[in-house]
């Protein structure tokens, strides 16, 4: 059996699509973790996102930040904010994901930037890329790496992200694989989107441990 690189063989929304039998929902109720239910922020929470966007700024000003800046200044602190470093969460980092193709019985292999584990179950993926990139490069290969999800009855979550800008993913198996993404959120506006973030990350982690 073939084994490819997953960098090397989706690259597209179409090779996902076309490599898995996947297909994006047009259930607009498939995916309302983003938008519904979605927690109060405390002060102090606005205050250290505040902090987060005006670093990010900072070191944005002079230019491309590589994607270990953007996960340190940026993606470690939302996840801390959030809780995925504390029970039940167990946080893996570089972890290695092997999945096999539904069309031509291919391996694919590559490696996640943060996976964020309950009680064994991939419950977020993020994909964090070089500050440069359009977040719609990431957002196949993180699908890919979803599909890896060892419980395929339970839907994953994923986010992707260049440091400034975020959109979340859902993606389900349970009947046919499908998934959905969710708004924008960039750091550009003068409203700090963080907020926006952070909340949808808290709204999951709950779902996640009904």
């Amino acid at each position: 059996m073939v084994q490819t690189a997953i960098t090397q063989t989706i690259k597209t929304l179409n090779d996902v699509h076309n490599k898995f039998n996947l297909r994006r929902t047009e259930d607009e109720q498939f995916f309302t973790e983003w938008f519904e239910n979605l927690p109060e922020l405390t002060q102090q929470e606005q205050a250290t996102l505040d902090q987060i966007r005006d670093r990010y700024r900072y070191h944005r000003a002079d230019g491309v930040l590589a994607e270990g800046a953007v996960n340190l200044i940026v993606v470690s602190r939302l996840l801390e904010l959030a809780g995925f470093y504390d029970f039940p969460f167990k946080l893996r980092s570089e972890v290695s994901v092997e999945i096999t193709t539904v069309v031509d019985d291919q391996i694919l292999r590559g490696r996640i930037d943060f996976l964020v584990v309950l009680e064994q179950f991939w419950v977020v993926v993020l994909e964090a890329k070089h500050s440069d990139l359009n977040i719609e490069l990431a957002i196949p290969q993180a699908l890919a790496y979803m599909m890896a999800n060892r419980h395929p009855d339970q839907p994953v979550y994923g986010m992707v992200t260049n440091g400034g800008m975020f959109a979340f993913l859902k993606l389900s198996q349970q009947a046919f694989p499908e998934y959905d993404i969710s708004d924008v959120f960039s750091l550009l506006p003068r409203r700090n989107q963080l907020y926006d973030v952070l909340q949808i990350f808290k709204r999951v982690a709950a779902v996640l441990q009904d």
